[in-house]
């Protein structure tokens, strides 16, 4: 993954009776293609050998390798069905730039980032055929990948569309971007409109822990471990953001951007100012996403001001 703190995304390769399914694809980026082949070759596989790929949900390091695959040996891609507006989204609009966030940036009072983002992201290549439909819109449901039995379970809130992959019978969980090992996947930095999206994670992590315990595949990070105890870690570390969050209303900041100003980023606790440009869209989006969150609770008031929300926790 270029210029991505994360490093590298997994691939997972599943055999099975109907021959063999990638869950998820990976980035299109030079090279990445000659990684996914001799990783296939070190199990005895080959890039033709790949029937389907199964995408947890529509970011461009899980996705846009996935029509590669179709083009190089007829992969057949499937992807959940709610991506499917933000991918028309991306294909209509011709170019990288996170419209969303741009949207979501000037609410918070941080429309100054706006204009670094905008030039950062001019200078990416955008590729169409990246972003070509999947042959199959996935509905939450039992499902066989490689002809293995499997469920696939709406977990909402990372993106609109995500999925995660239980194989019972192996008491393993495909999590995606929705349960990784070390660190929260960002929320409120996806496509189309706004939906309470950390409410939405919460509600989806809280639906992880009706089912059965596996085995945790996360899509960054090592495998193994327990989901179930890394679902309750995730919800009470935004049980704790959402207390810092509220805090941060209560000392005066009114805007998105003042309440992201004050609290502290990444594992290293880093301060706001020290972040990149994307990262600081990123950290703004998550603290617009616990606003929220906190209005709906009826814990913080919100009202708008020349097109930026004033927040109060009188």
């Amino acid at each position: 993954m270029p210029q991505d703190g994360l490093r590298a995304i997994n691939v997972y390769a599943v055999e099975g009776p109907a021959g063999l399914a990638l869950i998820d694809a990976g980035w299109r980026v030079p090279g990445n293609l000659g990684v996914l082949e001799r990783g296939l070759a070190a199990l005895g596989a080959r890039l033709r050998d790949i029937g389907e790929v199964y995408v947890t949900h529509v970011h461009r390091d899980h996705y846009t390798l996935a029509p590669e695959l179709r083009r190089v040996v007829g992969s057949r891609v499937h992807l959940g069905a709610p991506e499917r507006p933000g991918l028309e989204l991306i294909a209509q609009r011709g170019d990288n730039q996170p419209a969303a966030s741009f949207r979501e940036l000037r609410r918070a009072g941080a429309g100054g980032l706006v204009e670094d983002i905008e030039s950062m992201v001019s200078t990416e290549p955008w590729c169409a055929g990246d972003w070509e439909a999947p042959d199959h819109w996935l509905e939450p449901g039992p499902l066989t990948v490689a002809g293995r039995p499997m469920e696939a379970v709406a977990v909402p809130g990372h993106t609109k569309g995500h999925l995660v992959f239980h194989d019972i019978d192996a008491g393993h969980l495909f999590t995606g971007d929705h349960v990784l090992p070390r660190i929260s996947p960002s929320i409120g930095f996806e496509l189309g409109e706004w939906d309470l999206p950390l409410g939405r994670y919460l509600e989806s992590l809280e639906l992880i822990l009706e089912r059965p315990d596996a085995i945790m595949l996360p899509a960054h990070g090592a495998s193994g471990g327990r989901v179930h105890d890394r679902v309750r870690e995730l919800v009470e570390h935004h049980d704790v953001r959402l207390g810092a969050t509220l805090a941060a209303v209560r000392a005066g900041a009114v805007t998105g951007r003042a309440v992201t100003a004050r609290l502290k980023w990444t594992r290293r606790e880093r301060d706001f100012e020290t972040l990149d440009a994307f990262n600081q869209m990123i950290a703004v989006c998550e603290t617009m996403a616990h606003l929220d969150l906190l209005v709906e609770r009826g814990l913080v008031s919100s009202s708008p001001r020349d097109g930026v929300d004033r927040f109060d926790a009188g």
